[in-house]
């Protein structure tokens, strides 16, 4: 069937005045477009309707929309699913950073074009993965506060929820806890909690159905089919679910490991859940002797923001000690109470908590604790290197030293899981660049491991900036303690923001759309297998565990857990890897598009492969705020870094172009990627573009990587610009007018 291209050129926002739209309707006469037209105010009723005229009329299958940004309008520019789209940016990216009426801007302006018509010529409507015998069942793992709130709350949406608790009972760290920190005003005042209560609202709820003593033996599939198998008194039920909430919770950090704090030569010396356990039982006393306590001191960070244990703040240890301090001073406020800390942490509201306990006569003391000791006496005093005075402070005797220890996520306990060994005898490898425990949570089916993949901590958070909630294995969502440090209130909340995570993930996969960051994206990758060498590359650099492998290491992917990052089909040797409307041809072509001129005559050509998550926003927010930059650049935004094939490079620098510039996010410990390792995995491949430069007898310096944030928008015209003067120093490429 013969493809009908409509362009369609905007001359509002300032474009008219910038460019000669008429004249740019040539390019579209090149690439045999059906219909080109211009308009002053394209996005408007009348712009709108002669589009949707030309497509009734015309058989128009195709558009290039030739005007804003394509961040910008995506609901104005919606002509349906099927119709294939692509946007050229002759706004920000141009008509607002180029001068007007230049050679240069005309020329800028005829290659964007030119490249938006090969796109749009390359790609093929969409046609969205629909799994077959799908379900929209949620899967909460771990019955405390998390996991309850987070099953009702799914329920009460509508969904039929699971909820697998391993203790006999639900309520996890729940059943141990006396009272709770204030949540509401006037802030100073502990509230109760009622376990029973929220018991019963889950047995009531029929939307949810509980396994209680009960533990997730396997998760195999993918969202909207993941086969879970819960084993229970020694029984298997099976559940088929669509997403999966993880709300294991965390444990309190081994306090024996504080042989600074002494914990352990002294039955005097607790933690602070042994502390909560007592005020449960209505049993506060000296463990060492059983008279009531007196007087107590808490040491806060026992063993949080220590390299030598946890390096992180747990967030809730400082409000939890203060409400423990606040349970000896309702029940006597004459107690002596003694707090030891770094720094108090009592964010929000609970500063009214802490400024209440400084009235009840609490002593706090800043400082770095030295010790422990028996007074002699049966008593203990805390010695403190006070950072006030920076002067050594010693607490009066007390009966009782509590620790607030830190919080260990039980994603973090475990064994390191090893790939299985590619040839029998051989040493199996740790899974590449991704802590991953074997931690009898989920037991996924995943060749990549079968537990979430950690943080730097053992936290299986996603983006610790743009998606929380958010895991690297898509539709499995982890809240509360076991996903960063938190205390019961914003656990809820994380509960909540699961739930809702959850919710989306099951509605947008059952109709073949992406989930997070391309939400709504129809297109998914497609494998050409006949191609393929096994070598798994494909397999090991996708971030999100979205490819398993068979027996003979062929791919099998899995499409409802795929990003769409392309990740994949920058690390395909052999591009057998591609999507309908992004793939290395389509791309390839895109750049063999670009004129470049056979004459050098000071007019390099420099190609920009821009991140669409930071770097492109940050090349339109250059154009928004007028800021110019170098004319020589052309700009094609990809899905992320780690989309980029090598071969692009070679296609670049055999056309001629002079520099290739990969702008993309920050990598490393604080990622900025929205695909985890894209921009890692762009930086390692780098590495080998040395040897594709030496093959052609290019300067290295000819390519080059950088790291942009999206605020980086005012750094980046002097990126570009101190890039084309090196390019502009080393001379033509060889490789020119061949």
């Amino acid at each position: 069937m013969e493809k009908k291209i409509g362009v369609y050129i905007c001359s509002g926002c300032g474009i008219g005045g910038s460019l000669d739209v008429e004249a740019l309707s040539a390019v579209a006469g090149e690439h045999k477009a059906a219909v080109c037209r211009t308009d002053p105010f394209l996005c408007g009723g009348e712009g709108v309707g002669r589009i949707k005229a030309d497509i009734e009329t015309e058989g128009i299958d195709r558009i290039v929309i030739a005007a804003c940004s394509p961040r910008v309008m995506a609901d104005v520019f919606d002509f349906g699913p099927r119709m294939v789209l692509e946007r050229v940016n002759f706004r920000e990216q141009l008509a607002w950073c180029q001068p007007a009426g230049e050679e240069d801007t005309r020329m800028m302006a005829e290659d964007a074009l030119r490249m938006g018509l090969v796109k749009v010529g390359d790609s093929e409507p969409l046609e969205p993965f629909i799994a077959e015998d799908i379900s929209k069942k949620i899967l909460v793992v771990g019955g405390g506060l998390t996991g309850m709130t987070a099953a009702l709350e799914a329920a009460r949406a509508g969904y039929e929820t699971v909820l697998v608790e391993k203790g006999e009972k639900l309520g996890g760290y729940l059943k141990d806890v006396y009272r709770l920190p204030p949540s509401g005003p006037p802030y100073e005042n502990l509230d109760d909690f009622d376990l029973e209560a929220m018991r019963a609202a889950i047995s009531n709820e029929p939307g949810v159905k509980v396994y209680t003593g009960a533990m997730v033996s396997s998760v195999s599939g993918a969202p909207c089919m993941f086969d879970v198998e819960v084993s229970q008194n020694g029984a298997t039920c099976g559940e088929r679910v669509g997403a999966i909430i993880l709300a294991t919770g965390s444990v309190p950090y081994d306090a024996s490991r504080l042989t600074k704090l002494s914990y352990g030569t002294s039955p005097d010396i607790v933690t602070a859940l042994e502390l909560e356990v007592m005020f449960k039982e209505g049993a506060v006393k000296k463990p060492s002797n059983g008279q009531p306590v007196g007087s107590a001191a808490f040491v806060l960070c026992a063993g949080s923001r220590d390299p030598e244990h946890l390096a992180y703040c747990s967030s809730a240890c400082c409000v939890e000690s203060l409400k423990q301090a606040r349970y000896f001073k309702e029940a006597n406020p004459q107690t002596p109470v003694y707090i030891f800390y770094k720094d108090m942490r009592s964010t929000g509201n609970y500063e009214l908590l802490y400024k209440q306990l400084q009235k009840d006569g609490v002593i706090f003391v800043r400082g770095n604790v030295t010790g422990i000791d028996d007074d002699g006496s049966g008593g203990l005093v805390v010695t403190c290197d006070d950072v006030l005075t920076r002067s050594p402070v010693i607490s009066e005797s007390v009966d009782l030293v509590v620790l607030a220890t830190g919080m260990v996520p039980t994603s973090a306990l475990g064994e390191p899981f090893k790939v299985a060994a590619p040839q029998q005898g051989a040493e199996p490898a740790p899974i590449a660049s991704d802590a991953i425990l074997v931690s009898n949570l989920l037991n996924l089916k995943y060749r990549q491991g079968p537990e979430l993949p950690g943080l730097e901590y053992g936290f299986p958070d996603s983006h610790f900036i743009c998606f929380p909630y958010e895991s690297r294995r898509t539709g499995i969502y982890p809240a509360g303690t076991v996903r960063a440090p938190m205390d019961y209130q914003q656990a809820g909340t994380d509960a909540m923001g699961a739930a809702l995570k959850a919710i989306q993930c099951v509605e947008m996969v059952s109709v073949g759309q992406a989930v997070h960051p391309r939400a709504g994206d129809r297109s998914y990758p497609e494998f050409f297998m006949q191609r393929c060498t096994q070598c798994k590359r494909c397999t090991e650099e996708c971030p999100f565990g979205a490819i398993n492998e068979d027996e003979k290491a062929n791919p099998l992917p899995n499409p409802t857990r795929c990003r769409r990052c392309g990740v994949c089909m920058g690390a395909c040797p052999e591009r057998i890897i591609s999507f309908k409307n992004f793939s290395v041809g389509m791309i390839g072509n895109m750049i063999k598009n670009i004129n470049v001129p056979d004459e050098y005559d000071e007019k390099p050509r420099i190609l920009v492969l821009a991140c669409e998550n930071d770097a492109y926003p940050a090349l339109d927010m250059a154009g928004i705020s007028g800021l110019s930059f170098n004319p020589w650049v052309r700009i094609i935004p990809v899905r992320c870094l780690g989309s980029v094939n090598l071969v692009w490079i070679a296609d670049a620098l055999s056309k001629g172009i002079d520099g290739i510039l990969l702008l993309g996010c920050k990598h490393g410990n604080d990622y900025q990627c929205h695909f985890i390792k894209g921009s890692e995995l762009a930086n390692t491949r780098m590495t080998k573009i040395q040897e594709t430069l030496d093959r052609l007898a290019l300067e290295s310096d000819r390519v080059k990587m950088e790291q942009v944030a999206i605020t980086d928008f005012n750094l980046v015209p002097k990126m570009l610009d101190e890039f084309a003067e090196k390019i502009n120093s080393l001379g033509p490429n060889p490789y020119k007018g061949f």
